[in-house]
């Protein structure tokens, strides 16, 4: 999996980039609110997201990491694919998708082109609680110690601790230290289990 791509800012649209990196040039989707994200110096990095599909592989593009955890959860959604979480973070900002979700605003949901009421109230089913787990309770904002603590839970994972057991650790550790790094996170952590 391409996670994600720095290089020289080639050409630049509302709906695409290409980056060139290594001498290879990536064609890379993005969303417009990534487009606003970003500047018009040459170099630049993009969170990535790959596609395979049996005729093509497509690459997304994100400015952040919330960004691209956002569209993967509304993929995880029957009857969203690619092109309507697109549409759907074109249209709203992360914040606004996640504070729609957690807010149960089917309204601001099936404002988003080709999302019909069911959809909207699949979308909430599906994603409210994973929402609320991944970005708290108290505020819906996505901050850096989310991802940091999201990274952290990965780390863990793949180094093969249960996922509820880290989760509260990492919890705790993040109540404690809201500011603390993805290493610091994983330092306390193991130190816990």
């Amino acid at each position: 999996m391409i996670t994600h791509i720095r290089g020289r800012l080639v050409e630049k649209t509302p709906t695409d980039v290409v980056i060139e990196c290594n001498g290879v040039g990536y064609f890379i989707n993005i969303s417009l609110h990534t487009f606003s994200q970003i500047s018009s110096s040459e170099s630049i990095k993009l969170y990535t997201h790959l596609q395979v599909r049996e005729d093509a592989h497509i690459l997304y593009g994100f400015s952040g990491v919330a960004e691209r955890e956002i569209f993967r959860l509304l993929l995880s959604v029957s009857g969203i694919g690619a092109s309507i979480a697109r549409t759907m973070l074109s249209s709203l900002s992360p914040d606004q998708v996640t504070d729609a979700i957690s807010s149960e605003d089917v309204a601001t949901i099936q404002s988003v082109k080709g999302i019909g009421s069911k959809t909207a109230q699949r979308v909430i089913l599906d994603l409210k609680d994973k929402i609320l787990k991944i970005y708290g309770l108290s505020g819906i904002s996505v901050n850096s110690s989310n991802t940091n603590k999201n990274e952290a839970l990965s780390a863990l994972e793949t180094l093969g601790f249960a996922r509820k057991q880290i989760e509260k650790v990492c919890d705790k550790i993040v109540i404690e230290n809201p500011e603390a790094s993805v290493e610091t996170i994983i330092k306390q952590a193991l130190k816990n289990l």
